[in-house]
């Protein structure tokens, strides 16, 4: 007797459980996704990776890369009260934000907690939109309170959007009729009519990205969504162009210094512990906060927080050896005798060639030595180590193309 199965190619597997949404890029990412590995974000099947996610690491280092950021959540803010309901909402100052720039926000409750992170693009004085990665209406709703001229629109599935992200993704871009980006610098946004050679309509492109390299994201209408997609992959080979998924995303953003919630920070609309949500002082964004401008949500929490100090903060740590401090308890001692925190997120890093994690310690603890407690494997059986770790206060991995205006010829 012959066993036969029949092989089936990889886009006429549905994989992709019912109820998920499909970006307008699916079609075309599920005929290049070997693995059919999807995971649910905010209700859209994305890639988890597409064949090898150390693979598809390195194009954001050496060539460039896509990754299909619809699952974002967006939100239009408009109306003569847009500014001030911002200002008042988010911890930085909206009003010293100008038109066509991008500016990384959190916002928090009274009490001076998290709720989530974003950036708020601004598009002119009076219009706004903010991405974020979970959805936030009722929060939102609920901070323009008070406020007769603004109006908030969800936006999350009339946009489609792509993170072009690596060192050729500006030469990418110019080879598609789309060089005059060259003049934007990082954080900043422009409009341009798309296709280049024959325009339908336009695209959005920020410079911006979650990688700490050279990059932009990329937004369209939906029904140019795949138009977008296959102007950039005509040129695919010779610009070392794939696309990639969560897995290497999260390796590169570790490197670049990046936080994700509900991984490095709990928001505080999820936290079921109390005292187990974040401020911005401690996950190390004191940066961002503004006591200058007027009153804003958690203002007198924070203020008495800067005063004080801040319970636990979180480290840019170097791990000695080469195991990864995945979920690893800290100590100050190497005996393990006295726990100060924990490890958030964790990654022997390919591009830094070190040994990366960051770490939430408490507060009295952030000047004394630090030791991971890592447990790892050797032929399916357990070991245990202590590990010195060096606090770092720069992001791993910050070459000079990420900021080069015009960007290099890479």
């Amino acid at each position: 007797m012959i066993n036969q199965n029949n092989i089936k190619l990889a886009k006429d597997i549905n994989s992709v459980s019912e109820g998920l949404l499909k970006s307008p890029f699916y079609p075309r990412q599920v005929e290049m996704n070997w693995a059919q590995a999807w995971t649910n974000w905010n209700g859209y099947a994305s890639a988890n990776y597409f064949k090898d996610a150390y693979v598809e690491y390195f194009l954001t280092r050496n060539t460039c890369g896509v990754y299909d950021v619809t699952g974002m959540c967006k939100y239009r803010i408009r109306g003569k009260d847009a500014e001030a309901m911002l200002n008042r909402m988010v911890t930085r100052d909206v009003s010293k934000q100008g038109i066509n720039k991008v500016a990384y926000n959190v916002w928090c409750t009274d009490k001076g907690r998290i709720v989530d992170d974003g950036t708020i693009f601004r598009f002119s004085q009076d219009d706004f939109r903010i991405y974020c990665a979970e959805p936030n209406m009722d929060w939102f709703t609920l901070a323009s309170a008070g406020f007769d001229n603004v109006s908030i629109v969800e936006e999350s599935h009339d946009i489609a959007g792509l993170a072009l992200q690596g060192p050729t993704s500006f030469a990418l871009l110019r080879a598609i009729g789309l060089g005059a980006v060259e003049k934007l610098k990082p954080m900043e946004l422009g409009h341009y009519p798309f296709p280049a050679d024959n325009p339908k309509g336009e695209i959005m492109i920020s410079r911006t990205g979650f990688t700490g390299d050279l990059g932009y994201e990329l937004w369209i209408e939906n029904d140019l969504a795949l138009t977008l997609w296959d102007a950039l992959f005509a040129k695919a080979d010779l610009y070392g162009l794939r696309p990639f998924g969560e897995e290497s995303l999260d390796m590169a953003r570790i490197e670049a210094g990046f936080i994700l919630p509900e991984v490095d920070f709990h928001g505080a609309q999820h936290t079921v512990i109390l005292g187990h949500d974040h401020s911005p002082f401690e996950m190390g964004l004191d940066w961002m906060v503004n006591f200058k401008k007027p009153h804003f949500s958690g203002r007198a929490a924070l203020l008495k927080e800067k005063e004080k100090g801040p319970a636990h903060k979180l480290l840019k740590l170097d791990v000695a050896g080469e195991k990864p401090a995945n979920d690893a308890i800290l100590y100050a001692d190497k005996k393990g005798k006295t726990p100060i925190g924990y490890v958030t997120s964790a990654l022997n890093s390919p591009a830094t060639k070190a040994n990366i994690a960051y770490g939430l310690v408490k507060g009295k603890h952030l000047t004394g030595p630090i030791y991971a407690e890592i447990y790892f494997q050797k032929d399916l059986r357990w070991y245990q180590k202590f590990a010195l770790c060096e606090i770092k206060t720069k992001p791993f991995w910050a070459p000079k193309r990420a900021k080069q205006t015009p960007p290099g010829n890479h």
